[in-house]
């Protein structure tokens, strides 16, 4: 079974905070068996609606954005790199200091984060994370090469915390330093661009919380 579902965040616009869903993706990602897929974009939502139609044992969601995004992989990859679950979309420039983790329209804000940040020479990854379920099946050498110990580690995404601690902190609760920007309640009515400012969701945010971490 696929369930397709859109709407997936604050972006949603002017609808109301309780018709914000800021908890579902972590309710998604706690249900057992079940892969829940956040696109970044539209080479991401292909490769996810194909592992969807392929999946023969797990249901699969996908967790759409209403707001229009721009396409980030522009390189050709023979390879499906969401049914990696998470891979290096950026990689750092000189030293690797920070480690930005993000999903589905966090993405976008990531990579602008990391410009940010290189500006300043700090070396920052930007790792794209369209299904933790997968990459939580991925071998323990691809997930350390994806996420090393040692840099400090910082996930964004419109919604709770809660199922970013594992990759945050470490699967063994010790890798670094590490922060989150997302939400910690509902949202409001306001438009898409306006929401993100006022909740903090921005570049200029992530970029601050990597630096107060380093």
């Amino acid at each position: 079974v696929t369930y397709v579902m859109t709407h997936d965040s604050i972006g949603l616009g002017e609808d109301g905070p309780t018709h914000q869903p800021v908890e579902h993706l972590a309710i998604c990602r706690a249900t057992p068996n079940t892969h829940t897929f956040r696109p970044a974009d539209v080479v991401e939502t292909a490769e996810a609606w194909e592992l969807a139609l392929t999946s023969t044992r797990t249901p699969s969601v996908l967790a759409l954005s209403r707001q229009n995004l721009p396409t980030l992989r522009t390189s050709h990859s023979a390879q499906n790199l969401t049914a990696r679950g998470a891979y290096v979309l950026a990689e750092a420039a000189g030293k690797r200091q920070a480690i930005i983790m993000a999903t589905g329209s966090e993405v976008e804000i990531a990579l602008r984060a990391r410009d940010i940040l290189q500006a300043k020479a700090i070396g920052t990854r930007v790792v794209s994370m369209p299904c933790m379920e997968l990459f939580a099946a991925q071998d323990a050498g691809y997930r350390r090469k994806v996420l090393p110990a040692g840099a400090v580690r910082v996930a964004v995404e419109a919604a709770a915390r809660q199922p970013w601690d594992r990759w945050l902190l470490g699967e063994r609760g010790r890798d670094g330093k590490a922060g989150f920007v997302g939400m910690e309640g509902f949202g409001a009515s306001a438009p898409a661009e306006r929401l993100y400012a006022e909740f903090g969701i921005t570049a200029e945010a992530v970029a601050a919380k990597v630096q107060a971490l380093l």
